[in-house]
């Protein structure tokens, strides 16, 4: 099918484009041409006076619509995540277990391999966070499962995960440097985070080669005069991080301090949770979040659309670097930018089409 969407303006990754429309062929973007020069045997879709912009990537989420997924662990609860993705404008995410047994994690990795084989959509690969994390930093997660890690464990969780675990959360200075090189020579994604690392430690991670961290601010030794912690070290090292923009997990002020400093390194998460009432992990909504029974702060009620609104809205961040923040990023992040996070061609034809006051009104995917 050969598709010509024309909307008065285009955000095509780099800059805001007009009077143009991106032509469309299986799926894939083929060009971005003059609205005047779509060939004629190509189908038009006019768009309106409404903005189209790569689709979102979700590089943190642990459920929606009312599943969490390490609760029920089936691929119902990873069909409702990326309904819930695909209603904020998300067209791939990561599904994510918070610290958990070893045994949820094998079931997980397995219900993954079975949504895909179903024909499930959307889902990039599963996200670990934890267990080899700081306790001191744990936030919300089950101390019990909280372990370092050996090199025979993280060897069969590469070899029973293999194509499935994409992204690793880790605190740096409870990690060996070889269970880091061995994360590396798997392709796995390290994210530094729910860590009490020194500055130092937390640089030594960087300089091995740890390319990300996780929620920025959040579960994570601060800046201070004396000391700067994993916060400093994230802002001296060039690694790229995640943000949760709600203004409660992160003051939007600090948001933006952070934008300043880090430029095109920080991108948006959602870090949303589902309500659920029983399991070891409970969430309870409370306005705008969600928090343990114990009112422990656990998860956000974002979507990623809501992240670029709070960006633009909230922050100050011009439109097309919230864009990007919701869409390049997180695909250079996953090495997945030759198909994701802008347009051009050759790239996947995920497209969200936003109106002046950036609601959505339309996700497109595949190119319908």
């Amino acid at each position: 099918m050969q598709t010509a969407f024309v909307s008065s303006k285009i955000f095509t990754g780099s800059e805001i484009l007009t009077d143009k429309a991106v032509l469309v062929r299986d799926g894939d973007v083929v060009d971005v041409v003059s609205s005047s020069a779509i060939p004629q045997n190509y189908n038009t879709k006019n768009l309106g006076n409404h903005l189209l912009a790569p689709a979102f990537i979700d590089l943190q989420i642990y459920g929606g619509n009312g599943k969490l997924f390490s609760t029920e662990l089936t691929t119902e609860a990873l069909e409702a995540t990326y309904e819930y993705c695909m209603n904020g404008g998300c067209s791939q995410f990561m599904i994510t277990l918070a610290t958990n047994s070893i045994e949820k994690f094998l079931k997980a990795i397995e219900v993954v391999r079975q949504y895909w084989s179903e024909g499930g959509k959307g889902l990039l690969g599963l996200h670990l966070e934890g267990p080899y994390i700081n306790p001191i930093k744990r936030g919300a997660h089950i101390e019990k499962y909280i372990k370092k890690p050996t090199i025979d464990e993280v060897n069969m969780l590469l070899q029973k995960g293999k194509n499935v675990i994409k992204f690793i959360t880790l605190a740096p200075e409870q990690c060996d440097d070889d269970i880091i090189d061995l994360l590396f020579k798997n392709k796995i994604v390290v994210s530094a985070g729910h860590s009490n690392a020194t500055y130092n430690e937390a640089m030594s991670g960087f300089q091995l080669g740890i390319p990300v961290a996780t929620h920025l601010f959040n579960a994570m030794s601060p800046l201070q005069g004396r000391e700067p912690g994993m916060v400093g070290a994230i802002y001296d090292s060039g690694a790229m991080c995640s943000v949760v923009c709600d203004g409660v997990h992160v003051d939007f002020a600090s948001v933006r301090i952070s934008k300043k400093l880090m430029k095109e390194k920080l991108f948006f998460i959602t870090d949303a949770v589902a309500e659920v009432t029983h399991g070891e992990y409970q969430h309870i909504f409370k306005n705008d979040h969600y928090t343990l029974p114990n009112g422990t702060l656990s998860g956000s009620a974002l979507t990623m659309l809501q992240c670029v609104k709070n960006g633009v809205e909230k922050v100050g961040i011009e439109l097309g670097e919230a864009l990007r923040m919701a869409s390049l990023y997180p695909a250079q992040v996953m090495k997945l930018d030759k198909r994701y996070g802008s347009i051009s061609s050759g790239k996947k034809a995920d497209f969200v089409v936003l109106d002046e006051k950036l609601n959505l009104e339309r996700l497109i995917i595949d190119g319908e």
